[in-house]
């Protein structure tokens, strides 16, 4: 389903945009100023934003009426029939030799072409604009804003650096002509391809920059729109309380101006970003206020469309449904256009949700039949693809397998045939399904692979894109994986799997770590690289669990390159019963056969003593674990075989996937140790009394700066030691929490909370050799939040963030006084010649397990070490 963006992911936001104005007889300039939301979503927005440029222009004033009709077409969404009007406008100037109207009409060409994914067509309309203005040096408003639309056009195509480096030129010749409101735009476009290219600080800083400008400028419509279009680019990022703000100032002012356009649009939006916090009543509120204030049909319908999905959600059947009636109405008088398909299209797909009956399904298959006719007569192959393969999803779900392949297949290549992959995965992933469904599976394999590498393709496209659309990367992505990796693991005709496939599905798993944390950190910011266990270690083995709806299968992935294979048919709920009843248990007040008897049950599952003497015989001294779902939030060294914990005979480590791993190995040379914590009560945060102690036994291990205690531990004075000297060894002492939401993950300053995109940034800013990396970040005081089963997902996230090769930290509190003395015997450990980091972390935990006072598994248990174990 689409989630709409403000006004609607088919329109400019500002209302004026499209103003047509005439002196004698003029062109209309559709060209924007810069592309608001630059990157590609599945709705492929169309710029947001643009200017009013008159041009006078001498002749007939049949070009400029076939510009306005142009625009009417374009405005409704009508792109074929836009491009085909604009032509005939552009001939004529060429043949009235009018040259700047000429380049004006080639703007407004490509960005019709790039509506409709013809990039080519694109590329060429723009550049030969571009071309004519650089000849007439008298009009570089129009060429900065020429260049703001081919900055756009090139990001949408994934040529980040290239959009970044016309940006800049245009953000240029914008201040050189005083024009500050065209340089604020064109830094808020800089700021997306950095956050494409992965530059995350500077991107941030951009924004800065801007939000300082915006509040020197005077109330206007201008400033509204400015400030509504960076609060979409700060929800994008994922800085929802930022947004907030933000999008709150813009609908304050444009109420004071009672510009009613972007008044509905800031309600939109601040819906949206209400949305993506998890702030439901609150989303639905602003929802009900933009239709409200809609200025037109389709902008009441899409917030309305927002709604419906939330209460849904809300599972409000009653008053989902009353909207559910009205929107029926509403939606049969709707003009044709690409904003009414998309709208129609949702609307199907929540009659279904809402009532999965047959006269429902019906009505569903009679809206997406007329969509997909409507699309096709306005030469949209984009929309037509989505409501075809939506209606193709329908027959699947009626198990009428021939006629969804059918219309699958046709959605799939509409897609492709039209540079739209963000929706071409889901039809291969849908072919896929009704291929095995069919009992062809080879063909199903090869299909949900092509969606595989489709998703890898637009990795930062799909993040950018899924805060606007009705996504759930729970629904909507994470499936392809899972599916691919059961299929894979099928045994055909009673054979064992072969490694051939065990490989691929090993492939299939590390793809979907990468995904959740791209989908984690709200941005594609993480590069894998493949590498092989015996590259990272010859006596290691690297095991995947992947939870699949009725079974446990397990591959171990051994330093010869051959793949060990398990399944343990278990259902997920029976499964995610099992590990809740044992972290429940890992409490100091639990006996430790209680613990004992949950984890000898999961060891056997996971692991099991066939399994272990074939680790035996391959002399394997390492198990490195990729986890999945909620076994991230278990410490695996508290498996138990009957006698002994795992910990007591492997060196243990985590690894969100071999790909982000630095195989390199600890160089044993003076480690230079940042310590910095808190021993103090603060922020309603309880004292760490043996804080005090722990920091002054590491300085005496190691070599170590002042430790920034309690007042002094705040992030101006971390930043500030960091950024002089190469420390290879970060400790921080203070309370943390890792969650499954990026915004709720940090670790606790005396006057503020890190967040773990801060903590990256932070760390990441050292003004010394970058050859030197941060060799291990300690988070010593740290926990995991409760009732969220996927919250060890934050720790990952910090570990790979932070930019150290590998991070210790605790999955829960632990009496600071065990930690003191973990701690302790750690540091101690690894200054030993010889030792890993694994391994220096295993001898520590036994000392705690050896020493009377800490022996239950509450004390040693939770400390985990995340990346590199070398």
């Amino acid at each position: 389903m689409f989630f709409w963006e403000s006004i609607s992911n088919l329109k400019p936001k500002n209302s004026k945009f499209l103003r047509y104005v005439s002196l004698g007889t003029c062109a209309t300039i559709l060209a924007l100023i810069l592309g608001w939301n630059a990157q590609p979503s599945i709705a492929n927005n169309p710029p947001k934003a643009s200017t009013d440029i008159v041009l006078t222009q001498t002749g007939s004033d049949k070009p400029a009426t076939l510009v306005q009709r142009g625009k009417q077409y374009f405005q409704s969404s009508q792109y074929a029939n836009a491009i085909s009007t604009w032509k005939q406008a552009a001939d004529i100037y060429v043949k009235q030799g009018d040259r700047l109207n000429h380049a004006i009409v080639l703007q407004n060409l490509a960005l019709a072409h790039q509506q409709l994914g013809q990039w080519k067509e694109s590329d060429q309309a723009i550049a030969l604009s571009i071309e004519i203005l650089q000849s007439d040096s008298q009009q570089p408003k129009l060429l900065a804003q020429a260049l703001n639309i081919q900055g756009n056009i090139q990001l949408a195509q994934g040529k980040a650096q290239d959009a970044l480096t016309i940006w800049q030129k245009a953000a240029a010749t914008y201040e050189q002509l005083g024009d500050k409101d065209g340089a604020i735009r064109s830094k808020i476009n800089q700021s997306q391809a950095m956050r494409s290219l992965g530059l995350y600080p500077k991107a941030k800083d951009i924004l800065q920059q801007v939000q300082i400008e915006l509040k020197e400028r005077p109330k206007s419509s201008l400033k509204a729109a400015s400030l509504l279009n960076l609060g979409d680019t700060l929800r994008l990022s994922g800085d929802f309380k930022e947004a907030k703000i933000v999008l709150q100032e813009s609908l304050e002012i444009a109420k004071k101006l009672n510009d009613s356009s972007i008044i509905a649009d800031a309600l939109l939006s601040l819906g949206n970003t209400t949305y993506s916090a998890k702030q439901s009543a609150e989303a639905i509120g602003y929802y009900q206020q933009a239709a409200i204030a809609a200025t037109s049909p389709i902008q009441k319908v899409q917030a309305q469309l927002n709604q419906l999905r939330l209460q849904i959600e809300a599972k409000q059947p009653e008053s989902a449904q009353l909207l559910l009636t009205d929107l029926q109405t509403q939606l049969s008088s709707l003009p044709p256009s690409r904003a009414s398909v998309y709208a129609k299209v949702n609307f199907a797909q929540s009659l279904v949700k809402l009532n999965p009956t047959s006269s429902d399904r019906q009505t569903s298959a009679q809206f997406l039949a007329t969509s997909a006719q409507q699309a096709k007569e306005m030469g949209d192959p984009r929309a037509e693809s989505y409501a075809i393969g939506y209606l193709g999803n329908l027959y699947e779900q009626t198990q009428q397998f021939s006629e969804a392949q059918t219309l699958t297949e046709k959605a799939l290549i509409l897609a492709q045939t039209n540079n739209a992959s963000d929706i071409a995965y889901r039809w291969q992933w849908q072919l896929g399904r009704v291929l095995k469904s069919q009992g062809e599976n080879s063909k199903a394999i090869a299909t949900y692979s092509e969606s595989v590498n489709t998703l890898a393709s637009i990795r930062g496209d799909l993040v950018s894109s899924n805060a606007d659309i009705q996504f759930s990367f729970r629904d909507s992505v994470e499936p392809v994986y899972r599916q691919l990796v059961a299929l894979l693991l099928t045994p055909e005709n009673g054979k064992p799997v072969s490694q051939e496939n065990l490989k691929a599905a090993r492939k299939v798993i590390e793809s979907l770590q990468l995904a959740e944390l791209d989908n984690f950190f709200k941005e594609a910011c993480l590069a894998g690289m493949a590498t092989q266990v015996d590259e990272v270690d010859p006596q290691a083995a690297v095991i995947y669990p992947i939870v699949l709806p009725e079974s446990l299968e397990v591959i171990i992935s051994l330093p010869d390159r051959s793949f060990l294979h398990r399944t343990t048919k278990i259902s997920q709920d029976k499964l995610e019963s099992l590990l809740s009843e044992l972290r429940r248990s890992l409490r100091r007040t639990s006996l430790e056969t209680d613990i004992q008897d949950v984890s000898e049950k999961i060891y056997n599952i996971l692991i099991g003593k066939e399994t272990e003497s074939i680790l035996a015989k391959k002399k394997i001294k390492t198990l490195a674990f990729v986890l999945d779902g909620s076994l991230r939030n278990l410490p695996m060294a508290v498996l138990y075989d009957g006698q002994q914990y795992l910990m007591e005979k492997y060196n243990l480590a985590i690894t969100p996937g071999l790909q982000l791993i630095d195989p390199r190995p600890l160089k044993h040379q003076q480690l230079t140790v940042f310590v910095g914590g808190l021993s103090k009560e603060t922020q309603n945060f309880n004292a760490l009394p043996n804080v005090e102690r722990e920091i002054q036994q590491i300085a005496t291990l190691v070599s170590a700066q002042t430790p920034l205690l309690n007042e002094t531990f705040i992030s101006e004075s971390i930043q500030k030691q960091i950024s002089k000297i190469p420390y290879r060894v970060v400790h921080l002492a203070t309370h943390g929490e890792f969650s499954s939401d990026a915004e709720k993950t940090f670790i606790l300053t005396w006057n503020n909370r890190l967040g773990v995109k801060q903590l990256g940034e932070l760390l990441q800013s050292r003004e010394q050799d970058s050859r030197i990396p941060i060799e291990l970040l300690v988070l010593s005081a740290c926990k995991t939040a409760k009732g969220d089963n996927r919250a060890a997902l934050g720790l990952a996230g910090m570990a790979v963030r932070s930019g150290a090769r590998s991070t210790i930290a605790s999955l829960w509190s632990v009496e600071d006084s065990a930690t003191a003395t973990f701690m302790e015997d750690f540091y101690q450990e690894l200054a030993t010649l010889g030792t890993t980091k694994a391994n220096a972390l295993r001898k520590a935990q036994l000392s705690l397990l050896k020493n009377p006072q800490f022996t239950h598994p509450f004390y040693w248990s939770p400390f985990v070490l995340v990346g590199n174990w070398l």
